[in-house]
């Protein structure tokens, strides 16, 4: 379990704004899109926590499901998401959700292969 807690703040300009507070010292953030690590994200100390900046690369503003998973890079505790759907108007959608836990299983398989490592 992470110590940090995640707020959504905003999408603004093509960037995702949040809030990650909690934890000690400079916090170890993860995203992650298409099972690749988001480039230029961005952490500043602000009072009371860290203003976290999340650039959305320009090949995730695409029609269909995009999700970003944001995770504590220490233990890799998921501390939030945010998803964008481009396209055809797509409602209450369970594409999202699918979307959502294949990026989380994805992390769960890489966190469980250095398990492995570690410990043999």
């Amino acid at each position: 379990m992470s110590d940090l807690q995640l707020t959504e703040t905003s999408i603004r300009n093509g960037v995702w704004h949040g809030v990650v507070s909690g934890g000690e010292g400079m916090p170890q953030i993860d995203v992650r899109h298409l099972d690749k690590d988001v480039p230029d994200v961005a952490l500043d100390e602000i009072e009371g926590g860290w203003d976290l900046r999340i650039p959305i690369p320009a090949e995730a503003i695409s029609d269909g499901v995009h999700t970003f998973v944001i995770a504590d890079r220490v233990n890799g505790h998921v501390l939030g998401d945010f998803t964008l759907i481009a396209g055809e108007a797509l409602g209450d959608d369970i594409r999202s959700e699918v979307e959502l836990l294949r990026a989380e299983l994805d992390m769960l398989k890489r966190a469980f292969r250095r398990h492995c490592v570690e410990t043999s």
